[in-house]
């Protein structure tokens, strides 16, 4: 998509319906790269480091979901019949971000409320961290990737006016366009790695806020099961 992107934004030959007239005048995608200069690399590089992180993320993020009304029931039935064991058996099984908070909190039952409470909100600030965790660096990326492209374009104009003060100021215009869009190859580029990684981390973000808001819910049900007046606060 990156290179087709490219080859569109840099071939002067297209015409409005996006058909290119003379097919020798077409330059491969490699041909492309290279004219884009030095600033391409990082920018792909970037585009790759992207990519990863928006597919481990996204698949950490799919396996850390759940529904949280069935793990509170499921939770609560155990507290209340005092089975507090069977509960902490469950949590160990489904080993998601929201049973590791409400494990935290199994293992300290028998203590006062408070520290109960205390526990399963540092459980949850470790969680949430966990979740959040590299989706920074698409942030960073979403970023940077223009920048560099806009550099790329800079020192490409650059080289154009160096030419023209070599040549005396006689430059044929297409050799002048040939330069401005060489030039410009590599913010084309920048953009596109920059919009598609902003899109990836709101994404992700979404995802995450959802998760957090779900495990903010199911821990505060928790601490009030504990404090409603039943046999279940009893420890076999």
């Amino acid at each position: 998509m990156l290179l087709t992107l490219l080859q569109q934004v840099a071939d002067p030959a297209a015409d409005s319906t996006g058909l290119v007239l003379d097919t020798a005048t077409e330059a491969s995608n490699l041909d492309i790269l290279l004219q884009g200069g030095w600033v391409l690399i990082p920018i792909l590089l970037l585009s790759v480091v992207a990519i990863v992180i928006f597919v481990e993320r996204l698949r950490k993020l799919r396996k850390a979901g759940g529904d949280p009304e069935e793990v509170m029931d499921r939770i609560r039935d155990y507290v209340r019949t005092a089975n507090i064991e069977g509960a902490k058996s469950y949590c160990e099984a489904q080993d998601t971000p929201i049973t590791r908070i409400l494990k935290h909190g199994l293992d300290r039952l028998g203590r006062p409320i408070a520290e109960i409470q205390d526990a399963v909100n540092a459980a949850g600030k470790h969680e949430a961290f966990l979740l959040e965790k590299r989706t920074d660096m698409l942030a960073s990326i979403a970023g940077i990737s223009p920048m560099l492209g806009f550099l790329g374009t800079v020192t490409g104009m650059i080289k154009a006016f160096q030419q023209i003060q070599n040549l005396q100021g006689n430059v044929n215009p297409s050799v002048l366009a040939g330069g401005i869009w060489e030039a410009l190859i590599s913010t084309a580029a920048g953009l596109v790695v920059g919009i598609l990684a902003l899109f990836c981390y709101n994404l992700l973000l979404g995802r995450i806020r959802r998760l957090i808001n779900d495990m903010e819910r199911t821990a505060t049900d928790f601490i009030d099961l504990l404090q409603a007046p039943a046999p279940a606060r009893r420890v076999n």
